[in-house]
């Protein structure tokens, strides 16, 4: 009779794709390719980790645009991540859970507080940061855990990265179907983000409220998706922390990445396709270590530079929440090893803006030494990220009929574990918003992190939830953020006392668009 009753139950699954559990601990969900069995973590949060979206992008796959992954058939194990993305060790924060490193990369993972697959819940889809050359959806950070438990479906996609995501060569374009060829990685993107509307509902989650969301390259990312027209209707809302693919982030015409591509193969003596496509991952990686790589209008993701869709407005019509941090980086990145003097600064600025350095010491000003670490440190954080932040920002309000929201995040870290600090640090770095803003900040052992830390993490993930939910961050108990086309417009500051304010430097970001918007 048990028998009976177990098959019927099975019989039952595998029609109506509903999440369900041989036990408490097991959780099967039927997906469009096959049945996946994930675990269910004691928060009561189900898990399901290394499904693949994509095939293997190896072979004759390498630098083609992902394909769906093949059925399979029994159960499939999705209890630990997939291999991380081929890539250098570059970045010592990033910290991986995942199964190796192989060119076969393309999983992703889920994180649902979804018993049924009639829940329909919010989604949120997170992509990496990591200069489109490391980074996985495994890191500690990007843990999809806490965010489930505030009732959203979490996801963390990877993608290709470095030569092997965004290589650009004319032997590709000539063969490829749309006459293109770099940005493999953004289309890996984009493939999970197809995959997530023709299953995210068999975990529960809605298909129609799908929110992206990515910091730096993955900034970037969410960018780029809602200026293609490959990614119209997949998602409806969009979070980008510190990044863009504006302004002097803007990508390389075809032809330029292209070259680029042709020096790379003359530099390790390869003269076809056919032989690039031979040398085995580990080695290309190490080839390809000091080239670069970048985005590219490849005539097909990106059909124009993402600058000529969003000034006209052809850019997804989806509401915004974007911002950027106090420091993003140190005035070292301006002035090298030079200490931080009003010489050393304006020599600086000379050798950068030549007769313009007047120009940008009024909205950069420094007046005595004392005055330069502050200063430099504005005008290098602007000049790596913030600009280009601010620009995304700047067009999709002026040309899209949702609410965008801005945000400046100012909570410093605490001193390491160690008592060491950042002597450099006079804000907010690059990166460190994101354990705050995901609920993550348990799983970072580096820094001591206070009751304070723990109050501005709570704030974050609840405004980003609140926006996930409903397209506006606002909710019970938070300060007000107004959007920039309210008849208010603010930033919303946050730190131990969140807080919206009136912007301060809009000059300062016009003053640079000059120099890139021409």
């Amino acid at each position: 009779m048990k028998q009976i009753t177990g098959l019927l139950l099975l019989i039952f699954f595998l029609k109506t794709g509903v999440t369900f559990a041989q036990t408490d601990r097991v959780p099967q969900v039927k997906t469009v390719n096959g049945i996946v069995q994930g675990v269910t973590e004691a928060s009561g949060i189900r898990s399901f980790k290394g499904i693949p979206f994509a095939r293997p992008p190896v072979g004759d796959l390498r630098w083609k645009e992902p394909v769906p992954p093949k059925n399979w058939t029994g159960v499939r194990h999705a209890d630990h991540f997939g291999p991380q993305a081929m890539q250098r060790t570059i970045y010592s924060d990033m910290i991986f859970r995942s199964d190796g490193k192989s060119e076969d990369c393309l999983y992703l993972n889920v994180w649902t507080p979804a018993k049924s697959a009639k829940e329909k819940l919010p989604v949120m889809v997170y992509f990496y940061g990591g200069g489109f050359n490391a980074g996985d959806g495994s890191e500690y950070r990007y843990d999809g855990e806490s965010m489930a438990k505030k009732g959203i479906v979490t996801l963390t996609v990877n993608y290709r990265l470095g030569v092997f995501g965004f290589l650009a060569y004319p032997d590709l374009t000539r063969k490829s179907l749309h006459h293109s060829s770099g940005n493999y990685g953004l289309m890996d993107q984009h493939a999970a983000l197809v995959w997530v509307q023709k299953n995210i509902a068999a975990f529960g989650g809605d298909p129609k409220r799908v929110t992206i969301a990515g910091e730096s390259a993955g900034s970037m990312s969410v960018c780029a998706q809602m200026a293609s027209p490959l990614s119209k209707r997949l998602f409806a809302g969009a979070i980008a922390e510190s990044g863009s693919v504006l302004g002097n982030l803007s990508p390389v015409p075809l032809a330029e990445a292209e070259q680029n591509g042709v020096k790379f193969a003359e530099k390790i003596n390869v003269t076809s396709l056919a032989d690039l496509r031979k040398i085995p991952a580990d080695k290309l990686l190490e080839l390809s270590a000091s080239s670069h790589f970048p985005n590219t209008v490849d005539g097909y993701f990106l059909p124009e530079t993402p600058q000529a869709i969003f000034a006209t407005g052809r850019q997804m019509n989806i509401p915004l929440l974007a911002g950027w941090n106090s420091a993003e980086v140190g005035y070292d990145n301006l002035l090298g090893k030079e200490a931080p003097t009003l010489d050393a600064y304006q020599n600086a600025l000379k050798k950068v803006y030549g007769d313009r350095t007047a120009e940008v010491l009024k909205l950069y000003p420094a007046a005595a030494d004392a005055d330069v670490p502050q200063a430099a440190t504005d005008l290098a954080s602007d000049r790596f990220i913030a600009y280009a932040t601010w620009k995304f920002i700047d067009l999709h309000s002026k040309t899209n009929g949702f609410p965008v929201y801005r945000y400046l995040f100012s909570r410093k870290r605490p001193p390491m574990v160690n008592g060491q600090d950042n002597p450099n640090s006079l804000g907010a770095a690059h990166a460190s918003e994101i354990e705050y803003a995901l609920g993550n900040l348990p799983y970072n052992k580096v820094y001591a992190w206070t009751p304070d830390d723990y109050k501005v993490s709570k704030t974050m993930e609840t405004y980003f939830a609140n926006f996930i939910k409903t397209g506006n961050p606002n909710g019970e108990g938070l300060a007000t953020w107004y959007g920039l086309q309210s008849s208010i417009p603010k930033v919303m500051v946050i730190d131990v006392n969140s807080q919206s304010q009136p912007e301060k430097n809009f000059k300062r970001y016009v003053l640079l668009d000059s120099f890139f918007n021409k």
